[in-house]
């Protein structure tokens, strides 16, 4: 059910994590999206520890997680990303969901849901596609303006090629996306709970 991937931790389709969670307590599940992302929907009894904050306290986060860990994000890549950063604080035994939230919604599987909001990618969407047309605009009356458009591009294709987002960090860190609090004290001491999970599938 899972596969080696040379850039990253190994994978794990939908059917082989219900197996899992049907089967026992399963692995530990961390969704690395924003916390308004993971109030919308997630995988009952999964953990939200965001990207960012994963990075910045991933040897703390390292002592805690000492059992299997499944990483989610929307379709992979944030999750991919801190699979490589717990990776090299040393925890072994990581899988990310093959597809991320968006494969286990399409497979119908169990999810919680709250207040609809959309998702971080969108939002990326939204800001650069909004910048490039005001900057094509622009330029129509003032010289020059067509270069900011050239940039948001050239940063949309770093993004691509680095598996990285600078303005969706910059967008997880608003308001709107933060959600609920959601500080390394609180994360600490949910993981610190290992009784089962009763809302899990």
């Amino acid at each position: 059910m899972s596969s080696s991937h040379p850039a990253g931790p190994a994978t794990i389709d939908t059917t082989g994590l219900r197996e899992q969670l049907t089967a026992g307590p399963g692995p530990r599940i961390i969704d690395v999206r924003t916390p308004a992302e993971f109030e919308t929907a997630h995988i009952p009894g999964a953990y939200n520890v965001p990207l960012d904050l994963l990075r910045e306290h991933r040897a703390e986060l390292r002592r805690h997680l000492d059992e299997d860990v499944v990483l989610v994000c929307r379709s992979g890549a944030r999750a991919t990303q801190a699979g490589q950063s717990l990776a090299q604080a040393g925890l072994p035994n990581l899988k990310v969901l093959d597809g991320g939230i968006l494969a286990w919604q399409a497979a119908d599987a169990p999810v919680n849901r709250g207040k609809p909001r959309w998702d971080l990618e969108r939002q990326v969407r939204l800001v650069a596609g909004s910048i490039v047309l005001t900057a094509v605009l622009l330029s129509v009356a003032v010289p020059g303006a067509q270069w900011i458009a050239a940039a948001i591009g050239a940063g949309l294709a770093v993004a691509a090629l680095t598996n990285t987002c600078a303005m969706g960090m910059l967008l997880g860190k608003l308001p709107y996306n933060r959600g609920s609090s959601c500080d390394l004290d609180t994360i600490v001491g949910q993981l610190r709970d290992t009784a089962p999970t009763a809302d899990r599938p």
